[in-house]
């Protein structure tokens, strides 16, 4: 899989050197720190946005996993009739001086857990679609040996702090309820 795009502010303008941390389970359904012989990360990535606030790499395509199913969860789980599947995903984070950190994951289209996944992470503007790419060229160009490949093209919105910070004052002031007036104090 090639995922790539632009990080950008909310007035469009890209954000250089954004830091970007990406990381995923493997085609197995596995995150490296499951397994007790790993001692290297895998399906885990750091790079940065260049000067036009784009970003490239290349991944495995997500995979749906289970949850534990044992303990607590997997009990409460059980009880309520639901299954431990999460749908396959990819992890996001992003960061640039200024800027909120945007924590998210990005589900691709058609995972038959997306509507019920066990731990609800899902949002309708999370689901991305995957492109099937058939060129031997393009492939090549993006360091494949050889096509099909997918593509997930996807840009990223970082918000300025001032204007989080503005933005949650409003919403406070909003759902805050004037103070009852008690007479005489």
């Amino acid at each position: 899989m090639f995922v790539c795009g632009r990080i950008l502010d909310t007035s469009g303008q890209p954000i250089p050197n954004a830091k970007i941390e990406t990381w995923e389970t493997d085609a197995e359904g596995f995150y490296d720190t499951q397994y007790a012989d790993r001692q290297e990360p895998d399906c885990r990535g750091r790079l940065r946005s260049q000067e036009d606030g784009s970003y490239a790499f290349r991944g495995i395509v997500p995979v749906a996993y289970p949850i534990p199913g044992d303990g607590p969860v997997g009990e409460l789980l059980k009880s309520l009739g639901r299954h431990n599947f999460r749908p396959a995903h990819l992890h996001m984070m992003i960061e640039a001086p200024g800027f909120e950190t945007l924590v998210t994951a990005l589900y691709p289209q058609g995972d038959k857990y997306l509507k019920s996944d066990a731990v609800f992470g899902v949002k309708t503007s999370l689901i991305v679609d995957l492109q099937d790419v058939t060129s031997d060229e393009e492939a090549r160009a993006k360091g494949f040996s050889s096509a099909p490949f997918k593509l997930l093209k996807q840009d990223f919105v970082l918000v300025k702090q001032e204007e989080a910070k503005k933005v949650r004052a409003e919403r406070a002031a909003k759902t805050m309820p004037d103070e009852p007036k008690v007479e005489g104090i």
